[in-house]
This record gives structure tokens, sequence and C-alpha cells, in this order.
């Protein structure tokens, strides 16, 4: 098992459920897994910048960052060996394979140093993964614990969907639970108090009528 791959369980399903899914997964998801680009331009990391996705799937979010910020550093860990597969395929066609590195890690334990040797990040996302997370609050403190000082930590996933129709909601709902996805309730709460424990700001948006949210939590 790699180092720092706490849930073979889990990356077992992971790679299953995205086996072959991974091939369209950029040319479905493009439709609804929405806020994606608006985070992406909120992370705006200085030149020489560290950043982290957490749970980088094919790499679409990784190619986009590099390109708006050519002069960060961009990592990324994933629990599933077949999306990082198609991660390092899809990087190195956009020709960034010397701007971006890649890890198999689990979310809710890794270690920056011993993947890629660096103390802390500038920047960490997460991007519709915390929905998919088993563990998915301690997926949130290891991603907080390994901010640099002044760093932020920024999520976009789905919300509860609060001001859509009730049809849309329940249908919506019932097609994630097909993909093992669980819009997390208490999102926002659980932020709030990691916000107060490391004495940050907490900036959080509701998009679509509540279809995803997109939270920013600051440091320093």
């Amino acid at each position: 098992m790699p180092a720092n791959l706490g849930h073979p369980g889990h990356s077992g399903l992971m790679d299953a459920v995205y086996g072959r899914q991974r091939h369209i997964y950029d040319v479905t998801r493009k439709f609804y897994l929405l806020g994606r680009d608006r985070l992406i331009a909120d992370l705006a990391p200085s030149p020489g910048d560290t950043v982290l996705e957490i749970g980088c799937g094919t790499g679409r979010n990784l190619i986009l960052t590099a390109r708006r910020y050519p002069q960060a550093r961009l990592f990324g860990i994933d629990i599933s060996e077949a999306m990082l597969e198609t991660a390092r395929a899809n990087i190195a066609k956009a020709g960034l394979a010397g701007q971006i590195t890649l890890a198999r890690a689990d979310a809710t334990a890794f270690s920056p140093d011993a993947l890629f040797g660096l103390p802390a990040f500038d920047r960490v996302f997460i991007s519709y993964a915390v929905s998919m997370i088993p563990a998915w609050q301690a997926a949130i403190a290891a991603a907080a614990g390994v901010l640099a000082p002044a760093g932020s930590l920024h999520i976009v996933d789905f919300g509860q969907q609060e001001r859509l129709p009730p049809v849309a909601r329940r249908l919506l709902q019932a097609w994630l639970r097909r993909f093992h996805v669980t819009p997390r309730a208490d999102l926002a709460a659980v932020l709030g108090d990691l916000a107060a424990r490391h004495q940050g700001r907490l900036a959080e948006q509701r998009l679509h009528r509540g279809y995803a949210w997109l939270f920013a939590l600051r440091l320093g």
C-alpha cells in the first residue's frame, strides 16, 4: 500500500466507480459541478506560492490553475490510482508536467514532506470531493493542518439545494447517491469551528439557489 493511504476500501471503491467514467468525467461533469472556476479565481496565489488540490481527479482543475497562475507551484493528491493515471496523461498532454506534481494519498492523513518534500502549502483547495470522502471532517482538518501561515483553504461542493424546487432537489439527491455522493449539511458549521480554532476568517457563498456552496478559510 502506498504511504499515507489509510483507507484501501475507499480507494478500491473510487477506482471501481471511476475506472471507466474517468474517460468521460470532464465532459459530463462540466454541466453540474458548478463553482469550480470561481474557486480557482479566488485562489490568487503569489508568484512562487505552493498550491495543493485534495482529490484532484482527472487533473482538470490543476491544469486550469496552472494556466491562470503560471508562476505557482502546483500539487495534487487523490486516493484513486485510476484517476491519477488519467490526470498524469492530461497534464502531460497540456505540457504542464514541470509545474504540477501528483501523488497517491488519503485526504484524511497525509504528509506534505513525505509526498512532496514540503512543510506546508500557501493554498489548499477541495473541489467536489468533501461529499465523497467518508471521513470528510478529518479530511478538512488535515487540509487546514497543512496550510502555511497566512495560507487559505478553499472548498466548493454540493450544498443542500435549499432554494431549489422540492422535486428538483429530490431528483438531484437521488442521482448523487448513485455515485456515492453525500452533500454535507453541516459543512458550514464545521468550517466555522475550524476558523475559530485557527483564528482565521471564513467567507461563504451560496451559489445557484444553494445548489453549491463555496467557502474560503483564510489564516492570519
